[in-house]
Order: structure tokens, then sequence, then C-alpha cells
């Protein structure tokens, strides 16, 4: 009898062990599934940032980890306040970053607007026409450009010349290599810009449109109550992924001004903040000055994000401020004010 229940006992506990087992399985395979995504970011984007962060207090060539040299912050302090490079190419981004990407919104919003009128002809084509540099290598956009450039045969010039302007040699001149690479990424980013302010403006209610109609609001006086109050979201978006692209501008400036051999052209006139990162890191060797230099570029962008926050706050701040005034108002036509818009 004792020797039956014991084994029951037995059987019990082990049907309890399995049982544990099989719960124990499931609470693990999805984080078993998921793994897979976890590694590889840790693997290519936590270590990476980890070891950059790391390798900014060091002074290393790249040879060997045993030649490996703590400095502390001995790469930020040249960097800030004696080396000669650093804040000219902060100079020239923060420049290209203004004439060549944040430029770009005063194009690109009048066009989404054009582009979303129901009716314009062939809206399909233009939107594929205006969206194809993006897709185009930037490279290559880069040495068609170079011969648009070109001082002899370029095609500005030629436009120009028709002015009875003087030929400019747009890619060796130091006054002139900024202004070629703002021309550029205008060029290949405006289109960009246009089809996110285009999706943006398809989100606005027609209606409010309509009312603004009704009170005899002109065109100019629409888009400026209605929609660009609408597209701040849009707007602050819009300008956060400049400002990220305008301070990592590289491709550009390194093709129009032939590689590394320059440094950016005549006077380094196109040496950009991360031109001057991977110059550090292929031809100078500097690995621990080059990834203090992205970190510091990466605070300027911080800083420029939280100013493009704020302004973007404060103006949706005032929206809802003239809400509150006018409580009776529907949700619905808080973007717009027929007193405001007719006077």
């Amino acid at each position: 009898m004792d020797r039956n229940m014991s084994e029951v006992e037995k059987e019990v506990q082990v049907e309890k062990k399995k049982k544990k087992m099989r719960i124990n399985r499931q609470k693990i395979a999805p984080y078993a599934f998921i793994s897979p995504f976890f590694i590889i970011f840790a693997l290519f984007m936590i270590f990476p940032l980890g070891f950059s962060i790391f390798v900014s207090f060091q002074k290393w060539s790249g040879t060997g980890m045993q030649n490996i040299q703590f400095t502390g912050l001995k790469n930020f302090l040249f960097l800030l306040f004696e080396d000669i490079y650093f804040w000219k190419t902060i100079r020239i981004t923060i420049w290209l970053l203004i004439f060549g990407s944040l430029s770009q919104h005063a194009f690109a919003i009048p066009l989404a607007i054009l582009l979303n009128n129901k009716f314009l002809k062939g809206r399909e084509i233009f939107r594929t026409a205006y969206f194809l540099p993006v897709i185009t290598s930037s490279v290559s956009v880069a040495i068609i450009f170079q011969n648009v450039f070109n001082m002899k045969y370029g095609l500005l010039n030629f436009i120009t010349g028709l002015l009875n302007i003087p030929p400019v040699d747009w890619v060796n001149w130091s006054w002139s290599i900024p202004i070629a690479i703002a021309i550029v990424i205008n060029w290949r980013w405006i289109g960009w810009n246009t089809l996110i302010y285009l999706a943006g403006l398809q989100s606005i209610p027609h209606e409010l449109y309509e009312s603004a109609d009704i009170d005899g609001a002109s065109l100019i006086t629409k888009h400026v109550n209605i929609t660009i109050p609408m597209l701040l979201p849009i707007i602050f978006f819009a300008v956060t992924m400049s400002i990220i692209g305008g301070m990592q501008i590289f491709d550009e400036p390194f093709v129009l001004t032939q590689g590394y051999l320059w440094m950016g052209g005549t006077d380094n006139a196109g040496f950009t903040a991360a031109f001057y990162i991977l110059w550090s890191l292929q031809r100078a060797g500097r690995l621990g000055r080059s990834n203090a230099i992205a970190w510091l570029l990466f605070v300027f962008v911080l800083i420029m994000t939280f100013i493009n926050r704020a302004i973007t706050n404060y103006y949706q701040g005032d929206r809802r401020m003239k809400r509150i005034k006018n409580p009776g108002k529907p949700e619905s036509d808080s973007a717009y004010d027929p007193q405001v818009s007719l006077h």
C-alpha cells in the first residue's frame, strides 16, 4: 500500500515538473523569437555606439588594440579650442544647412500645394519627376553636376553667358564652391520634402477651406491661416530630417571637390564636418579625433532639433491660446479665424 502511494506521489511530482517545464518554455518562446532582432541591434548599433564613445577619449591610429592610448578630454578640447579646421567645417556645414537643406522648404511647400490641386492635369507625372532625384545615386548626381558647373562648356555658365555674366569656375573658386554644393542639394531633395508636405496636405479637412471660401478669404489668407498651422507637425518632422541630413553632408562636396586630396577644394570651401570626420579617419589615421568630431556634431544636431521643437511648440501654443480665447468656436474651425483672415 505504502509502496503504491509513493509511486503515485512520484508520478504526480513528475507531472508537475513536466507542466512547469512546459510553462517555462511558453514564457521563453516569445523572447527566443524576438531575440535575433535584439542580438543584431546590439552587435550593429549599441556596440558600435559604445565603442565610438570609448575611442573618442583615446589616441589611436587603428593599427591594433595594444596601441590605444587614453587621453581623456584632450581630443574634444583640441577640437574646440586649438584645431584650425573644426570650426571652419562647422561654419561651412551650417551655411550649407541653411541654403542647401532648410531653404528647400520654401520651395517644397508651394510645390506641394500646387500638386495638391485636383484640377492640375498630370499630377502623377509631376510627383514621379520630383521624386526621381531622390532615388538617384548621390555620386552619379555629383558627377553630372560637375559637367553642369564646368567653366568652359557647362550648362550653368552657358545660361549666365546669355545674360552677359562672365563664366564662373563653380567647383574651383572658394566663393562659388558652397553655392554649387547648395544647388545640388536643393535639386536632389526638394522633391522628397514636396511629397512629405503633399501627404500632410491631403490629411487637412477640406471643410476648413470651404468655410474660408464662404467668409470670402483670399487664397493667400487660406494658406496662411489654415494650411501652414495644420502642417506644423509635418513641418517639424521635415525640418528635423533636413537638420539631421544637412549636418551630415558628405557625398556632394566629396565628389565635386575631387575627394580627400584637396580637403574640400580651394580654401577648404567645401570641407564639411562629415567630410572632416572621414578625412581624419581615412587620411590622417586619427580614429580618436574623428569619433570626437562625430559626437560634437551629434550635440550640434541635438541642440538644433531642440530649437526646432521649441519654435514649433511656440506656434502651436499660439494656436491653442487663440482657441482658449474663443471657447465657443468648433474644434474644426480652430485653424481658421475669419476675423483674422479678413482683416
